[in-house]
């Protein structure tokens, strides 16, 4: 570890007061006894904090070492300054597992100037001195702590070496353990699978042995079973199927004769009943035509006397429509002052009824001889 110890503003034997500056290398001690004191002083603190203990033991001395120098001792012998710091100091921190490699004063210097006061020539010469002593402190450290950076790196690479060197070790029997173990399990489980596959071969061939078996069985079984299914088949189906499509062709036989001899007798009922239809009406038409030949007959030989009688008989009739309407008056009233008028429209009435009956059938009562004569003897 480096290590730049300051004392500031120490007052030397003449009471003059300097600040001193340095470089220290120190580093642990390799001895089993004191790198045991070591491990008991620092094990579980940081390298600062180390370096801090280590820096402050240094720098009390140095503080001491300078109450008892003048400054021109401090000033032009700085070796020898520093090898007292050495000296003094080392037992200590040799008590804490610590060995001081080299300690130089890298810087003197005051704020009064006293230094300076010295000359020139004097402060070229301790300056030059000061610079050297610093140059060849820094190189001395640079040196050391490169061969220190050395150790410690031989000494780390030895140990990840054999770290190294036993993890794959460690690894290659772990390995050759695991080969022979997966190897064996393999094997194992290899026979053991055979094995298996050999037995349930087996298992398989006296199943399929007994499935044989058990199928010619079941074939016999289907084969009786199939000949008392059709024998029952012949005797509940077939033979009854066929007595009943007999029957049925029977009677659908029977059933169209008698469709057959019921239309036959029913179309000779109609005509028949045609027939004499036929006659009653050509009875009926000739006994009506012989009727009206008669009657005609009868008016050509009566003349005008048949008319008027057939006129005659119908008046009533068509006295009783007309006077239909007037069955339900209880009385007529004429209204007239002079009572010749009344005979006068009686008349009126009696010689307008020819004109009525001539539009009604026709016939012409006015050239009736006998109408004639009653419609004189009325007037």
């Amino acid at each position: 570890m480096t290590l730049q110890p300051k004392c500031e503003d120490v007052e030397t034997a003449e009471g003059v007061a300097i600040t001193v500056t340095g470089v220290a290398q120190v580093k642990v001690m390799t001895d089993k006894d004191l790198l045991a004191i070591a491990c008991e002083q620092f094990l579980g603190k940081s390298v600062m904090e180390i370096k801090a203990v280590v820096l402050q033991t240094l720098e009390g001395h140095l503080r001491s070492i300078l109450g008892t120098l003048t400054v021109e001792q401090i000033y032009q012998d700085r070796d020898q300054f520093a090898r007292l710091v050495r000296e003094v100091a080392a037992p200590d921190v040799g008590r804490m597992g610590i060995e001081i490699l080299s300690f130089t004063i890298k810087d003197v210097y005051d704020k009064l100037d006293y230094l300076s006061s010295l000359g020139k020539t004097q402060t070229a010469a301790v300056q030059r001195d000061a610079d050297i002593g610093v140059a060849e402190a820094e190189r001395d450290a640079g040196i050391r702590e490169a061969e220190c950076k050395k150790e410690m790196m031989d000494v780390k690479f030895l140990a990840d070496t054999k770290m190294a060197d036993s993890k794959r070790e460690l690894e290659l029997q772990k390995a050759a353990f695991n080969q022979e173990v997966n190897t064996k399990k393999a094997e194992s489980q290899l026979a053991y699978e055979l094995q298996a596959a050999k037995e349930q071969q087996k298992i398989r061939l006296e199943e399929i042995e007994i499935e044989v078996v058990q199928r010619k069985k079941q074939i016999s079984i289907e084969e009786r079973e199939i000949e008392r299914t059709e024998k029952e088949l012949i005797a509940t189906v077939k033979r009854p199927a066929e007595a009943e499509a007999y029957k049925m062709e029977q009677l659908a036989e029977g059933y169209k004769m008698q469709k057959v001899l019921t239309a036959q007798a029913e179309a000779e009922k109609i005509r028949k009943i045609g027939e004499a239809e036929a006659i009653s009406i050509s009875s009926v038409g000739k006994a009506e035509a012989e009727r009206m030949r008669l009657k005609a007959e009868a008016y050509q030989q009566y003349g005008e006397a048949a008319k008027t009688a057939l006129v005659l008989d119908a008046l009533p009739k068509i006295a009783g429509k007309v006077s239909a309407p007037l069955a339900r008056t209880n009385e007529i009233v004429i209204l007239s002052g002079d009572g010749s008028r009344v005979t006068g429209e009686v008349n009126r009435l009696l010689a307008e009824l020819p004109v009525s009956v001539n539009a009604l059938t026709g016939v012409d009562l006015s050239k009736m001889p006998l109408l004639q004569k009653l419609t004189g003897a009325q007037a």
